[in-house]
C-alpha cells in the first residue's frame, strides 16, 4: 500500500513505526520536514541517520527545504513558552502543513507523523496540527495514531540500542535546549529527545 506520507523527525522516533509499517504492508514515503532543528550540523546528522535506517526497507525519503528563518517567523512571540506549550503547537503546524501540501501534490491520501511517538509531545497538539494541515489540502486525510502504544515505545527503545542510533538529547530547536538539560535522561536510561 503506497498511499501514506510519514512525516519523520529522526531515525529513533521512526524506527519502530517503519518496522511496523513494513510488517503491515505499508510502503510510506518518508518526509523529513524539520526546519526547527539547529544547528544545521545537528539537522544533517538526524537526516543521515534517517536515510541509513530507511534504506533497510527500501523506503523513499524526501527532504523538505530547510528554512529555519521561516520557522522562526512562524513561532515569533512564543520563544519563552514552555515545552508542550503554544510554541510546540505552532511548530507542529508549520511542519505538518508542509507535509500535507507535499502529500497532496504527490497524490498521497494519508498523512501521519512520528511526532506522535514521543512521550514528550502532547498528542492533542499533534492531532490538532495534523487535522488542520490536512483540512487545507484536499484529498489528504489525517491518520491519527498513538505510535507509543502496542509495544512500539518498548520496541523503539530496543532498536535504538540494537542499531546504535545517534540519539539526540533535545527536541531540535534552540528553545528546547533550555529544559533539555533538566531532563536529558529518564528512568530507563534513554535520552529525552522526544520526537523532534
Amino acid at each position: 500500500m503506497k498511499d501514506t506520507l510519514l512525516h519523520a523527525c529522526c531515525a529513533p522516533c521512526s524506527s519502530a513505526i517503519l518496522e511496523k509499517m513494513d510488517k503491515d504492508g505499508i510502503e510510506p514515503v518518508i518526509f523529513f520536514s524539520n526546519s526547527n532543528i539547529v544547528p544545521k550540523e545537528e539537522y544533517d546528522k538526524r537526516l543521515a541517520e534517517l536515510y541509513r535506517y530507511a534504506a533497510r526497507y527500501g523506503f523513499e525519503v524526501v527532504e523538505d527545504e530547510y528554512d529555519h528563518e521561516a520557522w522562526r517567523k512562524a513561532v515569533k512571540g512564543l520563544e519563552n513558552e514552555p515545552e508542550r506549550g503554544a510554541r510546540c503547537l505552532q511548530c507542529f503546524k508549520f511542519r505538518l502543513e508542509r507535509a500535507a501540501e507535499f502529500a497532496r501534490k504527490r497524490g498521497l491520501g494519508r498523512l501521519t507523523t512520528t511526532l506522535a511517538s514521543s512521550r514528550w509531545k502532547r498528542l492533542d497538539q499533534v492531532d490538532e496540527a495534523g487535522e488542520e494541515a490536512c483540512s487545507q489540502n484536499e484529498g489528504v486525510q489525517w491518520w491519527s495514531v498513538n505510535w507509543r502504544k502496542g509495544g512500539l515505545q518498548e520496541r523503539r527503545n530496543a532498536l535504538i540500542k540494537e542499531l546504535g542510533f545517534y540519539n539526540q538529547l533535545y527536541c531540535g530547536c534552540e528553545f528546547s535546549l533550555r529544559p533539555a538539560a533538566d531532563r536529558h535522561s529518564d528512568d530507563d536510561g534513554q535520552s529525552s529527545d522526544g520526537a523532534k
